[in-house]
């Protein structure tokens, strides 16, 4: 065990041994095992976005199976997906690499300002799957949070006792925050501590932009000086806002973009302080090879090679 994993697994004193060795297993695994940093592939776009937006820039990734050869050839410190494509083949691929079960979903075949996601899986899921993990999505600003709070808090109760991790896509939404706010720093800053606050483990949100959605907030940021002129700033600010760095908080890699647009915003984001990144389409809507070569230059970065 390095040094470093020791020390974060030493902010979770809470939890059981069960939670400590998973999270151990998860820093252990990899291209980045020990260096307590992750890179972790998501695939859950196809639920979320359908299958054709996802899958049919690179068709291989139509198969489950593809994803999970995809996490373990190029050294990925977690696989995240939802139940089918885990009941699918995690039989397969059993103990290769850390397994994260998503167990809630929205869908864009119905567009609404105040999103909830349903509930497609449960810990006993987990279990059975051989996962170390689930992951849960809750929109921090819309009129549903109420109920999406109260289910992650079961949930981390439940998952906790059973000695499983806690991973939270915090993502802001809703009838009040303009387009632009959703990725505002002091919004995303927000939602990190508010997931954070229910229990997570690992917290995953969005790059944030250096606008200031709030007017409360903005005083609040110039009176107190913090800065948000840089990526590398603002990632630093996050991070401090779960409960000053003792928190793992991942970044999302989000719309497809060039190679040399992420490693730029991933050094960025590596400069700042982020644990790592959890990035889904940008690596699989690329060829395999190519997929493979981009994930193992941004967990480099992550290590300053």
């Amino acid at each position: 065990m390095s040094p470093r994993v020791r020390e974060i697994l030493s902010w979770y004193g809470a939890d059981n041994i069960g939670v400590l060795t998973n999270l151990a297993r998860v820093f252990n695994q990899g291209r980045l095992k020990g260096s307590g940093k992750l890179v972790i592939l998501p695939v859950d776009q196809g639920f979320e976005h359908g299958p054709a937006r996802s899958f049919a820039k690179n068709p291989d990734a139509y198969d489950p199976s593809y994803h999970f050869e995809l996490a373990i050839e190029s050294g990925c410190s977690a696989y995240a997906a939802p139940l089918g494509a885990l009941d699918a083949c995690a039989r397969d691929y059993a103990g290769e690499i850390p397994l994260l079960l998503k167990v809630n979903h929205s869908d864009s075949l119905y567009a609404s300002k105040a999103p909830l996601s349903a509930i497609i899986a449960n810990v006993e899921d987990a279990l059975r799957l051989g996962c170390v993990g689930v992951g849960f999505t809750i929109y921090p600003g819309s009129s549903e949070r109420k109920q999406m709070y109260e289910e992650l808090a079961m949930l981390a109760r439940e998952a906790r006792k059973a000695g499983l991790l806690v991973v939270v896509w915090s993502y802001p939404r809703g009838e009040q925050l303009t387009k632009e706010g959703e990725t505002a720093i002091d919004v995303v800053a927000y939602a990190a501590h508010i997931a954070a606050q229910l229990g997570a483990h690992i917290i995953k949100v969005k790059p944030p932009s250096a606008h200031v959605e709030s007017e409360l907030h903005k005083k609040v940021y110039l009176e107190n000086g913090i800065k948000v002129s840089s990526l590398a700033d603002r990632t630093r600010h996050v991070v401090q806002s779960t409960f000053n760095g003792k928190r793992i908080v991942i970044f999302s890699g989000g719309e497809a973009k060039s190679k040399p647009e992420i490693l730029k915003e991933v050094s960025e984001l590596a400069r700042g302080g982020a644990f790592g990144s959890i990035m889904g389409r940008n690596a699989f809507q690329r060829p395999k090879k190519e997929a493979i070569e981009l994930l193992k230059e941004v967990m480099d970065t992550y290590v300053g090679k």
